[in-house]
């Protein structure tokens, strides 16, 4: 599995994620409605075929699981991603520790602030990115930034240097997405030449594309902005499958090139 790094944050990610939210919402989502000790085999299936980079946030409920796949591994072999819904300060410190606890770990990756759709977030806002700030340089988190539900919120995100890295809905059919490929594309492409991280999301439109994963996938890896992408597994067939994929496509780019 090709390592990428995300933007200009140093934190180097397998180009494959595997997510733990799909329909992810009220602390459930497909996998973690597998049950916690069959997610966590299925984490630990994916960390031994080379997916080092787990998804996670509050609102899927997926914490437990993976701190018992963390159980045993070395903490610096796993880069995670969590996001929280809270919009204070205050609650924004609270999830942070409670999110290691339930993680089993001193710090967190990547901490996004989850779902924005306001169109004023930035200043709306600001005291909470100053506080995720402070837990940064308190070593609790390593990078921030912010996943998006709304076309003009990611917008925003792109022109605000707060932003380290950047969850997007991005694939070629436009499902599950903020606008229309046309439309998100250039904004991807402006986030990535400023230094941001940017992986990923929907890039099976949520399963609607997904009866030729390899074209979906291909399409979201050759825009050249892209740093790595994040797919919900729920089999140990589906993380082969989409390895063997990626390892198709990175060997047919390292050919060309």
């Amino acid at each position: 599995m090709n390592r990428r790094i995300l933007g200009r944050t140093g934190i180097e990610v397998s180009e494959l994620s595997i997510g733990t939210g799909t329909e992810g919402y009220g602390h459930s989502s497909q996998q973690t409605r597998l049950g916690r000790d069959e997610l966590s085999r299925l984490l630990r299936f994916a960390y031994d075929s080379g997916i080092t980079f787990w998804d996670a946030a509050d609102g899927y409920g997926s914490h437990e699981a993976l701190g018992m796949a963390l159980k045993g591994l070395r903490r610096d072999t796993v880069e995670i991603t969590s996001k929280t819904t809270s919009r204070t300060p205050a609650a924004i410190r609270e999830d942070v520790h409670r999110f290691c606890r339930e993680l089993g770990t001193d710090y967190i990756d990547i901490l996004m602030l989850h779902c924005l759709t306001q169109h004023n977030w930035p200043t709306r806002y600001a005291d909470c990115m100053d506080e995720m700030t402070r837990l940064k340089e308190e070593g609790l988190i390593r990078a921030v930034g912010c996943s998006c539900h709304d076309f003009t919120a990611l917008k925003l995100t792109s022109e605000c240097p707060w932003v380290e890295v950047n969850l997007a809905r991005i694939n070629y059919g436009g499902k599950h997405m903020d606008a229309s490929p046309d439309e998100v594309i250039p904004v991807l492409r402006k986030m990535h030449a400023d230094g941001k991280g940017l992986y990923g999301m929907k890039v099976l439109g949520q399963g609607s594309l997904a009866r030729d994963p390899e074209r979906a996938i291909e399409f979201v890896l050759n825009l050249g902005c892209v740093d790595a992408i994040t797919i919900g597994m729920t089999s140990d067939d589906q993380v082969r499958r989409n390895i063997a994929i990626i390892e198709r496509l990175t060997g047919a780019l390292a050919r060309a090139a």
